[in-house]
């Protein structure tokens, strides 16, 4: 057995473990990066590169029909092309994250299963093809765990007995499915939805509770009606008790009496860590169902070792916002705080989210509700894009945008609902970031006619407590002295 002693030894060659090492190699440290899987973990394989491609070429599919007085034909969907499609953005970004290109950086990329034997050292067992492993002891300063997460199966009866797709294999298929059933409407499920049905497949979805428990009522309102108006049929408050499997296809029977049958079936139920076999226990790394546990320098039990990314376990530092610049961020902080020794701190309160269906719904900070549950004092200010001008010329004025501010203007959070409302969250990111108030936002100078406006009527109503009651008796007193 060959031992090794480096300054950092990542293990997950995902968006946190690439964002370390090669941070960590710039600066002139040894690093291992060891990996299991495929370098660029779930982002770049199974998450968002493949599904914003799928997007992409659904979205081209349902542009057919008569809007804005041009008809335009039905497209005619091509599967196979549209397989093809989702292969060449991964492998055109596949590149970035490649072995080759963190070897060139310094890093030593090592392609095996890591796992604790002692608090300052683990084992790997290397496999290159064509030979029998080769075991390695690798003894490090310090450690990042950024092994990520892997797709939540529940323990249906019959599910572990039929052939389904989750997140990691769907978009391994080549032919459009007959009728997708969806087990699951989080983004994963509803995007694919969404995106299964435009590319001419039957999708049937259905959710223990109601579309994106994670966001309000009010902004899920127009996504809901948006999958119904496609064909997609979405049951909620359907909770599947039983999975049958023949070959017929595949049957779902929910606790209320439903039964559904379609010919394939997506778990998209969540996701869990991946640390199972990491030897946790033998680090003295403390850990549970959700995760491993840190404290807000991302430093876990051991001292020498920090985790990052999706298998972080405390809500309070972004565990359940399982995405990737969460991911990035954190391992930036993380590399910080082992190497540099630069007491760095995650803040969730900034950490922006996105489902990319059609309306898109965007958030950063706090949602109405969660303003309210907290139990601080604050004001929503609302502008929908049936009133802004650039959403009327294009004829889509779903959605609208949404400002929760403190009672001084200061601003908690943003939700956007509508035509790229990704896009549009950007400055609002920076104005929670900086902690700028709705005042600043409704006195930038932005170009006509522009989506971007909306947010500024929304700001703008800040101002408006500026007309009643004495602040409006000293304005009118001003305007007769001007």
């Amino acid at each position: 057995m060959t031992r090794d002693r480096v300054d950092l030894c990542v293990v997950g060659a995902g968006s946190a473990g690439l964002t370390a090492a090669a941070a960590a190699a710039r600066l002139g440290a040894r690093v291992v990066l060891i990996e299991r899987g495929r370098m660029g973990g779930d982002c770049l394989n199974y998450g968002c590169v493949p599904s914003k491609a799928l997007l992409a070429a659904a979205a081209r599919a349902a542009h057919g029909g008569n809007r804005l007085g041009v008809e335009i034909a039905q497209p005619a969907v091509d599967f196979s092309t549209v397989h093809a499609h989702v292969q060449a953005a991964i492998a055109a970004i596949a590149p970035h994250d490649s072995r080759e290109r963190f070897q060139a950086l310094g890093v030593e990329v090592l392609e095996a299963q890591a796992r604790f034997t002692a608090p300052d050292r683990l084992k790997v067992s290397q496999i290159a093809e064509g030979t029998s492993p080769v075991l390695r002891e690798i003894r490090a300063r310090r450690f990042l765990l950024a092994c990520g997460s892997q797709p939540l199966v529940p323990p249906i009866p019959g599910l572990a007995g039929t052939p389904y797709l989750t997140n990691e294999t769907i978009f391994d298929l080549e032919e459009l499915p007959e009728h997708l059933l969806i087990l699951g409407g989080g983004p994963v499920g509803c995007e694919l939805g969404q995106a299964f049905r435009r590319l001419g497949a039957r999708v049937t979805l259905l959710q223990g509770r109601r579309l994106l428990p994670g966001e309000d009522e009010d902004a899920v309102l127009p996504l809901r009606q948006a999958l119904q108006e496609e064909g997609v049929i979405v049951h909620e408050h359907s909770r599947v008790s039983r999975v049958e499997w023949s070959g017929a296809g595949i049957r779902l029977t929910s606790e209320d009496g439903k039964v559904v049958a379609g010919s394939h079936l997506l778990v998209a139920a969540g996701r869990q860590p991946s640390v199972a076999e990491l030897g946790l226990e033998a680090a003295g790394i403390a850990h549970d169902t959700r995760g491993i546990r840190v404290d807000r320098r991302l430093r876990t039990s051991n001292r020498r070792v920090f985790a990052a990314g999706d298998v972080v376990s405390d809500a309070s530092l972004g565990a359940g916002l399982r995405f990737t610049p969460v991911a990035g961020q954190q391992a930036a902080l993380a590399f910080a705080n082992a190497l540099l020794r630069w007491p760095a701190r995650f803040d969730v309160r900034t950490v922006p989210r996105v489902t990319y269906c059609d309306p898109e719904i965007a958030r950063v900070g706090l949602s109405e509700a969660e303003a309210r549950n907290s139990g601080r004092s604050f004001r929503v200010f609302t502008s929908p894009f049936a009133q802004n001008d650039r959403a009327v010329t294009e004829g889509d004025t779903r959605g609208f945008v949404k400002v929760i501010a403190d009672r001084r203007g200061r601003i908690l959070g943003c939700v956007i609902v509508g035509r790229g409302a990704g896009d549009l969250l950007h400055p609002w990111c920076l104005a929670l970031a900086k902690g700028m108030n709705a005042g600043e936002m409704a006195r930038l100078l932005l170009p006509y006619p522009t989506r971007g406006e909306a947010g500024k009527r929304a700001a703008g109503q800040y101002y408006e407590r500026l007309l009643t009651g004495w602040r409006k008796a000293l304005l009118r007193r001003l305007v007769r002295l001007g």
